[in-house]
């Protein structure tokens, strides 16, 4: 003989899964109430908050790090620029020096000076450029401290030979000139490449008198 339960299937199913899932609600409620006994959640905030304080820190350090990074940059770049600028300064020291010296040597040419009172060419000297041209320098001198100043006409010739023929330069450099002391000049002059140049004439005029003259033979 069999004894049958009169509760229907689905009823009884309903009935286990009420139980089940009560039975989960109250373990779930259980190992919560122990992780507050035990202080894990409490642990784990402090934790988090400490992590996150740890964080800014991090980025702070990186930030300053960047900002010192971008200093020490700019700070390369301005040492770079200064030390170009110095060695700039140097080359033009070193042409300026080297003027000086060529300058100094050029008045070395010229003494003794003459005495008396009487205007002097000194040191013309001409010499071959580039293109054709000829480079021409002369020192006048006016002796005499209380000398006034002179006004007139520094005069640059040339002559050679072309084709074996004597040439003089056509039109001669004319300069107005006032001389308190004493004047420096120079200059170019085109000369056609044909010519054999032989020497330089510098003269000095006051209206049409010829005050000085000195003649460079090459």
């Amino acid at each position: 003989m069999a004894v049958r339960s009169s509760m229907p299937w689905p009823l009884r199913w309903l009935a286990i899964a009420t139980v089940l899932g009560f039975s989960a609600a109250v373990g779930m409620w259980a190992f919560e109430f122990g992780k507050d006994i035990a202080g894990l959640d409490r642990h784990a905030q402090e934790e988090l908050q400490q992590l996150r304080r740890e964080v800014v820190r991090l980025r702070s350090e990186l930030d300053a790090a960047r900002s010192v990074s971008s200093v020490a940059d700019s700070l390369i770049i301005t040492e770079r620029v200064a030390q170009e600028q110095l060695q700039l300064q140097m080359r033009q020291l070193e042409t300026e020096n080297q003027s000086l010296r060529a300058d100094l040597g050029f008045f070395e040419r010229l003494l003794p000076a003459q005495t008396g009172d009487a205007l002097d060419i000194r040191g013309l000297h001409a010499e071959p450029g580039t293109s054709g041209q000829w480079r021409w320098q002369v020192l006048v001198i006016q002796p005499g401290r209380q000398t006034p100043d002179f006004k007139g006409t520094l005069e640059i010739s040339m002559s050679g030979t072309l084709g074996g023929q004597p040439w003089t330069l056509s039109t001669p450099v004319r300069q107005p000139v006032s001389i308190r002391r004493y004047l420096r000049q120079e200059g170019m002059i085109p000369v056609p490449a044909q010519v054999s140049v032989k020497s330089v004439t510098a003269r000095v005029l006051q209206g049409t008198t010829v005050r000085s003259t000195q003649t460079f033979v090459l």
